[in-house]
Protein backbone atom coordinates (compact mmCIF):
# COMPACT_ATOMS: atom_id res chain seq x y z
CA UNK A 1 0.00 0.00 0.00
CA UNK A 2 2.52 2.32 0.72
CA UNK A 3 4.50 1.80 -2.49
CA UNK A 4 1.14 2.68 -4.46
CA UNK A 5 0.74 5.67 -2.00
CA UNK A 6 4.11 6.88 -3.27
CA UNK A 7 3.38 6.24 -7.15
CA UNK A 8 0.20 8.53 -6.76
CA UNK A 9 2.22 11.04 -5.00
CA UNK A 10 4.79 11.26 -7.39
CA UNK A 11 2.52 11.17 -10.44
CA UNK A 12 1.26 14.13 -8.76
CA UNK A 13 4.20 16.03 -8.73
CA UNK A 14 4.87 14.87 -12.08
CA UNK A 15 1.81 16.44 -13.17
CA UNK A 16 2.24 19.44 -11.33
CA UNK A 17 5.28 20.14 -12.64
CA UNK A 18 3.97 19.50 -16.41
CA UNK A 19 1.19 22.36 -15.82
CA UNK A 20 3.96 25.07 -14.98
CA UNK A 21 6.16 24.26 -17.47
CA UNK A 22 2.94 24.42 -20.09
CA UNK A 23 2.51 28.14 -18.08
CA UNK A 24 5.88 29.39 -18.84
CA UNK A 25 5.86 28.19 -22.00
CA UNK A 26 2.72 29.73 -22.63
CA UNK A 27 3.85 32.97 -21.32
CA UNK A 28 6.88 33.25 -23.27
CA UNK A 29 5.51 32.80 -26.29
CA UNK A 30 2.41 35.98 -25.32
CA UNK A 31 5.21 38.30 -24.30
CA UNK A 32 7.34 37.17 -27.61
CA UNK A 33 3.93 38.03 -29.94
CA UNK A 34 3.49 41.02 -27.73
CA UNK A 35 7.03 42.51 -28.40
CA UNK A 36 6.08 41.55 -32.28
CA UNK A 37 3.02 43.31 -32.83
CA UNK A 38 5.09 46.55 -30.62
CA UNK A 39 7.75 46.41 -33.54
CA UNK A 40 5.38 46.45 -36.14
CA UNK A 41 3.41 48.84 -35.19
CA UNK A 42 -0.04 46.70 -34.98
CA UNK A 43 -0.51 47.26 -30.98
CA UNK A 44 0.45 50.47 -29.17
CA UNK A 45 1.43 51.34 -25.81
CA UNK A 46 -0.65 53.50 -23.58
CA UNK A 47 1.36 56.71 -23.57
CA UNK A 48 0.49 59.52 -20.40
CA UNK A 49 3.72 61.66 -20.85
CA UNK A 50 2.89 64.21 -23.65
CA UNK A 51 6.33 65.01 -24.27
CA UNK A 52 7.61 61.96 -25.19
CA UNK A 53 4.29 60.90 -27.88
CA UNK A 54 5.30 59.36 -31.34
CA UNK A 55 5.64 61.96 -33.73
CA UNK A 56 4.22 61.71 -37.64
CA UNK A 57 7.13 62.35 -39.90
CA UNK A 58 7.03 65.55 -41.94
CA UNK A 59 4.89 67.25 -39.36
CA UNK A 60 6.65 70.49 -38.01
CA UNK A 61 4.84 70.70 -34.64
CA UNK A 62 6.30 67.64 -33.33
CA UNK A 63 8.76 67.79 -30.46
CA UNK A 64 11.18 65.09 -30.05
CA UNK A 65 12.26 65.92 -26.02
CA UNK A 66 15.26 63.64 -24.80
CA UNK A 67 15.80 64.01 -21.11
CA UNK A 68 19.73 63.66 -21.48
CA UNK A 69 19.50 67.25 -23.42
CA UNK A 70 17.82 68.47 -20.57
CA UNK A 71 20.10 70.54 -17.58
CA UNK A 72 18.63 70.21 -14.43
CA UNK A 73 17.57 74.01 -12.98
CA UNK A 74 16.87 75.33 -16.32
CA UNK A 75 13.93 77.32 -17.02
CA UNK A 76 11.74 77.43 -20.04
CA UNK A 77 14.49 80.28 -21.59
CA UNK A 78 17.77 78.10 -21.20
CA UNK A 79 16.27 74.02 -21.51
CA UNK A 80 18.17 72.30 -24.23
CA UNK A 81 15.87 70.22 -26.08
CA UNK A 82 15.50 68.80 -29.88
CA UNK A 83 12.92 69.58 -32.31
CA UNK A 84 12.80 67.83 -35.76
CA UNK A 85 12.00 69.91 -38.48
CA UNK A 86 12.04 67.62 -41.32
CA UNK A 87 12.86 64.03 -42.65
CA UNK A 88 13.49 65.47 -46.38
CA UNK A 89 16.53 67.40 -45.58
CA UNK A 90 16.80 65.52 -42.30
CA UNK A 91 17.02 68.70 -39.76
CA UNK A 92 17.09 68.72 -36.73
CA UNK A 93 16.82 72.45 -34.09
CA UNK A 94 18.50 72.20 -30.89
CA UNK A 95 16.89 74.72 -28.57
CA UNK A 96 19.50 76.91 -26.62
CA UNK A 97 22.61 74.48 -27.64
CA UNK A 98 25.23 77.78 -26.70
CA UNK A 99 25.03 79.48 -23.94
CA UNK A 100 24.57 83.92 -24.35
CA UNK A 101 27.89 84.20 -22.59
CA UNK A 102 29.57 81.60 -25.11
CA UNK A 103 27.33 83.57 -28.12
CA UNK A 104 29.00 86.74 -27.04
CA UNK A 105 32.28 85.12 -26.41
CA UNK A 106 32.61 83.98 -30.07
CA UNK A 107 31.78 87.33 -31.58
CA UNK A 108 34.17 89.07 -29.66
CA UNK A 109 36.99 86.56 -30.44
CA UNK A 110 36.09 86.77 -34.17
CA UNK A 111 34.77 90.33 -34.00
CA UNK A 112 38.63 91.67 -35.31
CA UNK A 113 39.08 89.46 -38.01
CA UNK A 114 36.40 89.51 -40.13
CA UNK A 115 36.59 89.95 -44.04
CA UNK A 116 34.27 89.84 -46.89
CA UNK A 117 32.85 86.30 -47.42
CA UNK A 118 33.89 84.26 -50.41
CA UNK A 119 32.86 81.36 -52.41
CA UNK A 120 34.47 78.69 -53.88
CA UNK A 121 34.05 78.17 -58.15
CA UNK A 122 32.78 74.34 -58.63
CA UNK A 123 34.83 74.42 -61.91
CA UNK A 124 38.44 75.99 -60.81
CA UNK A 125 38.75 76.12 -57.15
CA UNK A 126 39.24 79.75 -57.13
CA UNK A 127 38.10 81.52 -54.24
CA UNK A 128 36.89 84.72 -54.76
CA UNK A 129 33.54 87.14 -53.41
CA UNK A 130 30.75 86.92 -55.02
CA UNK A 131 27.36 88.80 -54.88
CA UNK A 132 26.18 85.70 -54.35
CA UNK A 133 27.30 85.88 -50.80
CA UNK A 134 27.28 89.34 -49.22
CA UNK A 135 28.46 88.94 -45.72
CA UNK A 136 31.64 89.08 -43.59
CA UNK A 137 32.89 86.40 -41.42
CA UNK A 138 36.49 84.65 -40.29
CA UNK A 139 37.77 81.23 -39.18
CA UNK A 140 38.78 80.41 -35.70
CA UNK A 141 41.17 77.73 -35.41
CA UNK A 142 40.15 74.16 -34.35
CA UNK A 143 40.68 73.62 -30.72
CA UNK A 144 41.40 77.19 -30.56
CA UNK A 145 40.55 77.59 -26.68
CA UNK A 146 38.86 76.10 -24.08
CA UNK A 147 35.31 77.42 -25.17
CA UNK A 148 35.67 76.14 -28.75
CA UNK A 149 37.04 72.74 -27.76
CA UNK A 150 34.33 72.67 -25.38
CA UNK A 151 32.08 74.27 -27.96
CA UNK A 152 33.21 71.74 -30.78
CA UNK A 153 33.34 68.77 -28.71
CA UNK A 154 29.48 69.47 -27.57
CA UNK A 155 29.22 69.13 -31.27
CA UNK A 156 30.49 65.64 -31.74
CA UNK A 157 28.59 64.76 -28.78
CA UNK A 158 25.19 65.35 -30.24
CA UNK A 159 26.14 65.03 -33.78
CA UNK A 160 27.83 61.23 -33.47
CA UNK A 161 30.61 62.89 -35.80
CA UNK A 162 34.47 62.91 -34.28
CA UNK A 163 35.84 66.30 -33.80
CA UNK A 164 38.89 65.44 -35.78
CA UNK A 165 35.83 65.14 -38.89
CA UNK A 166 34.97 69.02 -38.66
CA UNK A 167 35.99 72.27 -40.16
CA UNK A 168 36.95 74.90 -38.06
CA UNK A 169 34.29 77.25 -36.49
CA UNK A 170 33.57 80.02 -39.13
CA UNK A 171 31.63 83.01 -37.59
CA UNK A 172 29.70 85.29 -40.05
CA UNK A 173 27.63 88.42 -39.80
CA UNK A 174 25.16 89.54 -42.14
CA UNK A 175 23.32 92.97 -41.97
CA UNK A 176 20.64 94.84 -43.15
CA UNK A 177 20.43 93.71 -47.20
CA UNK A 178 23.12 90.91 -46.94
CA UNK A 179 22.06 87.11 -48.03
CA UNK A 180 23.44 84.08 -49.22
CA UNK A 181 21.93 82.46 -51.85
CA UNK A 182 20.27 78.87 -51.48
CA UNK A 183 23.22 76.38 -52.48
CA UNK A 184 24.26 73.23 -51.14
CA UNK A 185 26.96 72.73 -48.82
CA UNK A 186 28.24 69.62 -50.62
CA UNK A 187 30.54 69.16 -53.63
CA UNK A 188 30.27 67.10 -56.82
CA UNK A 189 33.70 67.83 -58.30
CA UNK A 190 36.93 65.65 -57.72
CA UNK A 191 38.62 69.19 -56.58
CA UNK A 192 36.78 69.50 -53.49
CA UNK A 193 36.38 65.90 -52.41
CA UNK A 194 39.63 65.13 -52.83
CA UNK A 195 40.81 67.81 -50.04
CA UNK A 196 39.24 65.76 -46.99
CA UNK A 197 36.31 64.14 -48.40
CA UNK A 198 32.84 65.23 -48.81
CA UNK A 199 30.62 67.40 -46.76
CA UNK A 200 28.20 65.40 -45.19
CA UNK A 201 26.22 67.22 -42.66
CA UNK A 202 26.34 71.16 -41.28
CA UNK A 203 25.89 72.58 -37.58
CA UNK A 204 24.49 76.50 -38.26
CA UNK A 205 24.74 77.76 -34.37
CA UNK A 206 22.66 81.37 -34.33
CA UNK A 207 25.03 83.35 -31.99
CA UNK A 208 22.05 86.46 -31.72
CA UNK A 209 18.35 87.25 -32.45
CA UNK A 210 17.38 89.11 -35.79
CA UNK A 211 14.52 91.48 -35.64
CA UNK A 212 13.55 90.45 -39.33
CA UNK A 213 14.71 88.58 -42.29
CA UNK A 214 17.89 86.41 -42.12
CA UNK A 215 16.17 83.18 -42.26
CA UNK A 216 17.54 79.76 -42.94
CA UNK A 217 16.02 78.92 -45.95
CA UNK A 218 15.34 75.12 -47.31
CA UNK A 219 13.37 76.19 -50.99
CA UNK A 220 12.76 72.22 -51.93
CA UNK A 221 12.05 70.60 -48.11
CA UNK A 222 9.53 68.26 -48.20
CA UNK A 223 6.83 69.63 -45.77
CA UNK A 224 4.20 71.25 -45.13
CA UNK A 225 5.41 74.93 -44.66
CA UNK A 226 2.05 76.13 -43.37
CA UNK A 227 2.53 73.94 -40.55
CA UNK A 228 5.38 75.72 -39.00
CA UNK A 229 4.88 78.08 -36.18
CA UNK A 230 4.81 81.51 -36.81
CA UNK A 231 4.72 81.51 -40.65
CA UNK A 232 3.17 85.32 -40.57
CA UNK A 233 6.84 86.35 -38.80
CA UNK A 234 8.58 85.63 -41.75
CA UNK A 235 10.09 87.28 -44.58
CA UNK A 236 8.94 86.99 -48.27
CA UNK A 237 12.04 84.96 -48.71
CA UNK A 238 11.04 82.62 -45.93
CA UNK A 239 8.13 81.75 -46.62
CA UNK A 240 9.76 80.36 -49.82
CA UNK A 241 10.45 76.95 -47.92
CA UNK A 242 11.01 75.26 -44.79
CA UNK A 243 12.42 78.30 -42.95
CA UNK A 244 14.20 78.82 -39.34
CA UNK A 245 14.09 82.48 -37.42
CA UNK A 246 17.17 82.51 -36.26
CA UNK A 247 17.16 82.87 -32.26
CA UNK A 248 20.26 83.11 -30.33
CA UNK A 249 21.52 79.77 -28.57
CA UNK A 250 19.83 77.51 -31.33
CA UNK A 251 22.01 75.34 -33.62
CA UNK A 252 20.64 73.69 -36.80
CA UNK A 253 21.75 70.16 -37.60
CA UNK A 254 21.02 69.13 -41.03
CA UNK A 255 22.55 66.54 -43.48
CA UNK A 256 23.91 67.15 -46.88
CA UNK A 257 24.06 63.55 -47.38
CA UNK A 258 21.42 60.70 -47.07
CA UNK A 259 22.10 57.15 -44.99
CA UNK A 260 23.65 55.68 -47.49
CA UNK A 261 26.11 58.40 -48.16
CA UNK A 262 24.19 59.62 -51.77
CA UNK A 263 23.64 63.51 -51.85
CA UNK A 264 20.63 64.83 -51.01
CA UNK A 265 18.95 67.57 -52.72
CA UNK A 266 16.55 68.50 -50.51
CA UNK A 267 19.41 70.11 -48.46
CA UNK A 268 19.95 73.30 -51.03
CA UNK A 269 19.65 76.10 -48.38
CA UNK A 270 20.34 79.35 -48.27
CA UNK A 271 20.34 82.43 -45.61
CA UNK A 272 17.35 85.01 -46.45
CA UNK A 273 18.56 88.91 -46.63
CA UNK A 274 18.19 90.56 -43.27
CA UNK A 275 15.54 93.43 -43.28
CA UNK A 276 16.13 94.93 -39.65
CA UNK A 277 18.69 94.22 -37.23
CA UNK A 278 21.80 92.16 -37.47
CA UNK A 279 22.52 88.15 -38.14
CA UNK A 280 25.46 86.95 -36.71
CA UNK A 281 26.11 82.79 -36.68
CA UNK A 282 28.99 80.19 -36.57
CA UNK A 283 29.13 77.08 -38.94
CA UNK A 284 30.52 74.08 -38.56
CA UNK A 285 30.86 71.44 -41.70
CA UNK A 286 31.58 68.24 -40.83
CA UNK A 287 33.21 65.61 -43.19
CA UNK A 288 33.18 61.85 -43.72
CA UNK A 289 36.83 61.95 -43.71
CA UNK A 290 39.65 63.81 -41.50
CA UNK A 291 40.37 67.06 -42.56
CA UNK A 292 43.22 69.27 -41.58
CA UNK A 293 42.91 73.10 -42.00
Amino acid sequence: MVKARHSRLQKSWITRWSWVLVLAVLTMCMSLLILLLLALHLLSMPNTNTSFAPFKHNHLNSIARNASYISEGEDEQTERWVEILSWEPRAFLYHNFLTKEECEYLINIAKPNMKRSTVIETETGIIKTSSERTSFGTLLARGLDKTVRNIEKRIADFTHVPVENGEALQIVHYEVGEEYVPHHDYFMDDLHTANGGDRMATMLMYLSDVEEGGETVFPDAKVNLRSVGGWNQLSDCGRKGLSIKPKMGDALLFWSMKPDLTYDPSSFHGSCPVIKGNKWSCTKWMRIYEFQI
